[in-house]
């Protein structure tokens, strides 16, 4: 699997449905489709977008995202595209084919709320429209459950991969050896857990994609929480400690950069996950979450700006998404470029 930073052919996303994760009121469902349009048409400014999209929703999607965004028909249940959706892999051996891992989708462990039948079809939906070579996994498993360098570490979580609601019957060495066989990763590196928020009954349990990412080899963007306040304070200082104690796959000790939550502590259902983390690269840019806060998104701007060289970092409202359940790497879903053929020689 490679790195993100590497160059995508496109990104994929999922149009909002009705359910439960667009929200009760027509002010809440509007929130939605406007937040999820604004980051497809911020991606857009840097590469391709492909937008899967339910049957309900066909006419709003061809209104709100116009003709700059591609839209391929499919049922869906949820939107959270990078946890449903396939995760792609490049062939060593065959640089020119293009692999997209299928791994099993229950809906973040089978909460009694999730709808996911639907969605759980769309990644060999979407990796049939790409042309790639489908691989198959009982791993049950999202994408925003793991990183990857590009050269073969792996961040991931325990609470996430052995959760009993996912994999009751496995250990850690039967999900490395299935990380290894299906994305290439040989180092990985466990997380106890992940931030509070992301443990109340919406969550996820512990996505990494909200804690740290590979900015580069040997570089670790991490989340910090600055205020003792936050229960997440203790947790990210921790995590930084440990990781401190890892190497990447090539042996390097990790330079840790700390990202600072914005200042912004509690929202109407508890203590916030608002993370500057949860961004996406893209070809020549990063299309990061802004949370209202002037000065704490300027910073993230400039943090991420200085771990993305030659990049240009946009910032994106993401609260809406947070409020779900989730931040813009969780809705998107990148597709790597793959080399050229060579063309054959011509015989004398």
């Amino acid at each position: 699997m490679p790195s993100e930073t590497t160059r995508h052919e496109r990104t994929w996303m999922a149009f909002p449905r009705a359910g439960i994760t667009l929200g009760e009121t027509s002010a809440a469902a509007s929130e939605c489709y406007d937040t999820w349009t604004e980051v497809a048409h911020a991606v857009a400014g840097f590469e391709a977008v492909t937008m899967v999209v339910d049957p309900s929703e066909m006419a709003r999607a061809r209104r709100m995202l116009g003709s700059e965004i591609e839209i391929l028909e499919a049922p869906l249940d949820e939107f959270w595209m990078r946890d449903f959706g396939p995760s792609f892999v490049v062939d060593d051996e065959r640089p020119t084919v293009l692999g997209a891992v299928d791994w099993v989708f229950n809906g973040w462990g089978a909460p009694h709320w999730a709808e996911w039948g639907k969605s759980a079809e769309v990644a060999r939906i979407v990796t049939a429209h790409s042309g790639a070579e489908l691989i198959s996994s009982t791993l049950v498993n999202e994408g925003g459950g793991i990183h990857v360098d590009g050269e073969g570490t792996v961040l991931l979580t325990e609470t996430v991969q052995l959760d009993p609601g996912r994999n009751p019957f496995l250990d850690k060495a039967r999900v490395e050896a299935e990380l290894a066989r299906t994305i290439g990763a040989t180092h990985p590196i466990w997380l106890p857990r992940g931030l509070t928020r992301d443990y109340d009954d919406f969550g996820t349990r512990g996505h990494v994609d909200i804690v740290a990412t590979i900015p580069s080899p040997g570089r670790l963007l991490l989340h910090e929480q600055r205020d003792p306040a936050h229960p997440d304070h203790a947790l990210t200082r921790e995590l930084r400690g440990l990781l401190a104690e890892t190497t990447d796959a090539a042996g390097r000790p990790w330079e840790i950069l700390d990202l600072p939550a914005p200042a912004t502590l509690r929202d109407g259902e508890g203590f916030v996950d608002w993370s500057y983390v949860n961004h996406l690269v893209v070809n020549d840019g990063v299309v990061a979450c802004g949370f209202g806060e002037e000065a704490a998104d300027a910073t993230a701007r400039a943090i991420l700006g200085e771990a993305y060289p030659g990049r240009r970092v946009v910032t994106v409202d993401s609260r809406p998404i947070f409020d779900r359940g989730g931040g813009i790497h969780c809705i998107t879903q990148q597709q790597p470029a793959l080399p050229s053929p060579r063309p054959k020689a011509q015989s004398a």
